[in-house]
């Protein structure tokens, strides 16, 4: 089973490694000691965390899109017809398309807080490391 240490865990969760030390502290988390001290957190256990924490600190919406990404703008380039706004969120980097209109009528300007909501029906996932794709020689 894999495991993680604070600092990976920190990453992956999108926090600081002393948030997750605050919450292996308070219980929220649980964490066992390798046998050089260093506490290390089970996959498994990161991933129900995790799991806990999505929609945590939702706003209420109702939406059948479970991705949503809350960001600051970052940079927002408009032609006479269109916009491309981009959006930091944590390490990401979300980059929508959408009318002028719609980006004027929603005020989004660099320095504006913004939630990217996105549905797909096609996701690619990747294993860092692997170069080989799976079903293929």
């Amino acid at each position: 089973m894999a495991t993680f240490r604070i600092s990976e865990a920190a990453a992956l969760l999108g926090v600081s490694a002393d948030t997750v030390r605050r919450w292996v502290d308070a219980g929220r988390l649980t964490a066992e000691r390798d046998e050089h001290g260093h506490r290390q957190i089970a996959g498994a256990d990161l991933a129900a965390f995790a799991r806990a924490q999505v929609g945590a600190d939702g706003d209420g919406a109702r939406s059948s899109a479970r991705n949503r990404f809350r960001g600051i703008v970052t940079e927002v380039i408009r032609d006479e017809v269109m916009a491309q706004v981009e959006i930091a969120a944590g390490p990401f980097r979300v980059v929508s398309l959408m009318s002028r209109q719609a980006a004027d009528e929603l005020g989004l300007v660099v320095g504006v807080v913004a939630v990217a909501v996105i549905k797909s029906t096609n996701v690619v996932v990747e294993i860092p490391g692997h170069e080989r794709v799976a079903g293929t020689s």
